[in-house]
């Protein structure tokens, strides 16, 4: 097959490269949108990634163009206009797990930095500047932890607070029984969000679940709380959120993904003027730490997301069922 693959940079060709077998794969830095949808013309299927627009007048596009696979290499879908799918008859697949330890790890990476303040004790150290002052944190020891949805990330990252002795509570549609039996509390979400002195997001982006932290969930949080989120930007309204870091209510907040990043992310946007102000704003506070959707760039899950994304493209091609298919 001839796939089209959209939004890539170096790290994308290089582990797809690696893993291919039988198929082309034509590399565009572009993302796909309704400019560039022609691109994948004479392609019987494009790769695409979170920021990517799969909407109806896209897919449409695809059809005309005749294509038949959508294969996802990330685990979120919300990007993707599933009745256009549907009625074109033009399959979607994704990655629905790739090393959940690599983003669960980052969200703990994200806790660590904002607490112990280590990105400001390095650049002092780099300075000459060995001064303790302002660089005061807490224990995490002890401390009441929530977890809001508990797949296969959220799972993996309520095990590492557990090992740092934390009381985690967690919110979800469906119990984890085997988180149950090692402690983790299941509550209504008011009740997590009343408890809690970290809250970390993991669930996916969905019509029930953006904004699910906004002006009003926010107020039932405890003052001085640390949020995270390396899930999905569109879980947070950032306005809100910007309010309460400017009253204190939010005193630590750790951001791998932005409601408004595909614009931002993954560029080199150094030389540029940000023409975004939400996050010139969220950058401007000293205690919010922002990464660039990096959570899951390791080794293993590059590799997961190349293995699987290949073998989703080798199942279709074949006409085997399609274990990762959306529609």
């Amino acid at each position: 097959m001839k796939i089209a693959f959209f939004s890539t940079k170096a790290y994308d060709r290089d582990f797809f490269n690696r893993y291919v077998t039988t198929h082309e794969l034509l590399y565009f830095e572009a993302p796909l949108n309704e400019q560039t949808v022609n691109l994948a013309a004479g392609c019987n299927a494009v790769c695409a990634f979170v920021n990517d627009t799969l909407s109806f007048t896209v897919i449409e596009a695809l059809h005309a163009l005749g294509v038949q696979l959508i294969a996802l290499r990330c685990a979120g879908f919300n990007n993707v206009q599933l009745d256009a799918a549907k009625k074109c008859g033009i399959r979607v697949v994704r990655v629905p797990a790739y090393s959940p330890h690599a983003v669960a790890e980052h969200a703990a990476a994200l806790i660590l930095t904002l607490n112990r303040k280590t990105h400001k004790a390095y650049n002092r150290v780099r300075e000459g500047n060995f001064s303790l002052d302002r660089l005061t944190g807490f224990d995490l020891y002890q401390k009441t932890v929530a977890v809001i949805g508990t797949g296969k990330i959220g799972e993996a990252f309520c095990h590492i607070m557990l090992g740092f002795g934390c009381r985690v509570l967690a919110f979800d549609l469906i119990e984890n029984k085997t988180l149950a039996e090692r402690g983790v509390q299941y509550l209504p979400l008011v009740e997590v969000l009343q408890q809690a002195d970290i809250i970390s997001l993991h669930c996916p982006l969905n019509e029930q679940t953006k904004h699910i932290i906004n002006s009003s969930t926010i107020a039932m949080m405890k003052d001085a709380v640390m949020l995270i989120n390396t899930s999905r930007g569109g879980l947070v309204d950032t306005k809100a959120v910007i309010q309460s870091l400017k009253q204190g209510k939010i005193a630590y907040l750790g951001l791998d993904v932005y409601e408004q990043e595909e614009t931002l992310f993954f560029n080199d946007l150094s030389e540029h003027i940000i023409q975004d102000d939400m996050i010139l704003r969220l950058n401007s506070f000293p205690n919010v730490l922002i990464t660039a959707h990096q959570g899951f760039f390791t080794e293993e899950a590059l590799t997961q997301i190349a293995q699987t994304t290949l073998q989703n493209i080798d199942d279709f091609a074949v006409g085997r069922p399609l274990t990762n298919a959306v529609v």
